[in-house]
């Protein structure tokens, strides 16, 4: 390798490769190129070395050689974060992906996931027994990342966040020590996973509680000429005030692609999507979702019957791993006027056809919680809006970025000053907007679990020392 920074001596190497019973992949290696790359292509970054662990004993001795030896440390788990923290320059990565075991209990209605599983991976295994927990809406993206984040998706506003339905996670620490933390167990520190990202450790199993879900939901996109979105969002927003839990309804304005259902006139024109989703018996469904449906002149209604599983791919095809990706996003309490504009003005002008503004329905069960019961601190947000650049020229892209940055400034000035972490797409800077009132006591846990700030490939929480 190439510097003391990249590695450590031959000796030294060869000793944890002898210790470690996964893969250790230098560059050139088969396999190498593989696992450095991430969903997003604006990621290209060259680890020293890619450890690929296949049980807890591998994670600890990863993890220690690259605290002993004083390595840049980086944890890949799904690989789909669109900072790309997954993936270190030179030092040492940790990629999880042959821990991706998912084990349910039926019975107890938990399931446990490793850390290189997706969502796919887990629906899958629960969905056989007429189960879910609440996750994300592409099934490529990894439970690990998701989770440590919050975790948000189509079942939030009826059972909360992927971390409201934790119960407890096995974790490496930077000192190599496996801990158990849970409500019961090591607190402080089930506290702080909760939310504040990767940034204590490197979690080698999560167990979920699981809820009655589907198999069938009702779900499905209704689609509308762009010229009626300013009514559409408008309504949209009074439509959720009002609406059961079981509903979850994400807007979104995109170029529209060629799906079977839409008029052929419409396909490369603007248009708003409403994608709706019902967590529920499938006639109550149609009962609550109908004044959505009614509303105006859509161009296409495909809300139907469908099987969970399904619903959770809708979008994988247009979230696919190969293209280069900008995010940002803001929180808000309501969809004002102002914020409707702000959305209709950017949206006016995506840069790309791919390019899209994602508007998230969040509250209900979400903000139950208290806002310093978890690490996430934003319990008070009905909606997350994300300005989304997606596009495949490596040439291109500076004027991309400008537009995310310029609508998301446009954005804060009518939102709660709060962000997603799974939404930012600058690797540093945005901490305090992360973490908000929680982040001191994040800095105290820091202090306790990584002072020496081994785990900082995320939005860092750095310890005072």
């Amino acid at each position: 390798m190439k510097s003391r920074d990249t590695t450590t001596d031959e000796t030294a190497t060869q000793t944890f490769r002898d210790r470690f019973r996964g893969d250790v992949l230098r560059e050139g290696d088969e396999g190498y190129e593989e696992a450095r790359t991430v969903w997003n292509a604006m990621i290209d970054r060259t680890p020293g070395l890619i450890a690929r662990p296949v049980g807890t004993a591998d994670v600890v001795t990863a993890v220690s050689y690259a605290r002993e030896n004083d390595l840049v440390l980086s944890v890949k788990g799904g690989g789909h974060n669109v900072t790309g923290n997954a993936i270190c320059e030179d030092g040492l990565m940790i990629d999880l992906s042959e821990m991706d075991d998912v084990r349910v209990d039926p019975k107890a209605e938990t399931v446990r996931v490793g850390p290189g599983a997706t969502l796919g991976d887990m629906d899958h295994e629960t969905q056989a027994f007429g189960l879910a927990t609440p996750g994300g809406v592409v099934s490529t993206t990894g439970v690990a990342g998701l989770t440590l984040g919050g975790g948000l998706g189509w079942l939030s506003p009826k059972y909360g966040l992927s971390i409201d339905n934790l119960r407890s996670v096995d974790l490496v620490t930077a000192d190599g020590e496996l801990v158990h933390a849970s409500e019961d167990e090591n607190e402080d520190l089930f506290w702080g996973v909760r939310g504040g990202g990767g940034n204590f450790g490197v979690v080698t199993s999560f167990e979920f509680r699981c809820h009655e879900v589907g198999p069938e939901v009702l779900f499905g996109p209704i689609v509308y000429a762009y010229e009626d979105a300013p009514d559409v969002l408008r309504h949209y927003g009074d439509f959720t005030r009002d609406a059961p839990r079981e509903c979850c309804v994400w807007v979104n304005s995109l170029t529209a692609p060629p799906l079977p259902f839409l008029p052929e006139e419409h396909v490369g024109t603007k248009v708003l999507v409403v994608v709706a989703f019902y967590a529920g018996d499938v006639g109550d469904g149609e009962a609550a979702l109908a004044p959505l449906r009614e509303y105006g002149d859509p161009v296409a209604d495909t809300v139907a019957p469908t099987r969970y599983t399904a619903a959770q791919t809708t979008f994988d095809e247009l979230q696919s791993a190969g293209a280069r990706n900008y995010w940002k996003s803001q929180n808000f309490t309501e969809l004002t006027d102002e914020v409707v504009d702000t959305v209709v003005e950017y949206a006016e002008r995506l840069p790309t056809p791919e390019s899209e503004i994602l508007v998230h329905q969040v509250g209900g069960a979400v903000n139950d919680v208290a806002s310093d019961a978890t690490a996430y601190p934003h319990r008070n947000a009905e909606f997350i809006v994300s300005p989304a650049a997606r596009w495949e020229d490596s040439s291109k892209g500076d004027e991309y970025v400008e537009w995310v940055r310029e609508c998301d400034e446009a954005l804060a000035e009518h939102a709660t000053g709060g962000a997603y972490v799974n939404f930012i797409g600058d690797r540093e800077g945005r901490e305090r907007t992360a973490y908000g009132s929680n982040y001191d006591r994040l800095v105290e846990l820091k202090n306790e679990y990584d002072s020496g700030n081994l785990f900082r490939m995320n939005q860092n929480v750095e310890p005072t020392g």
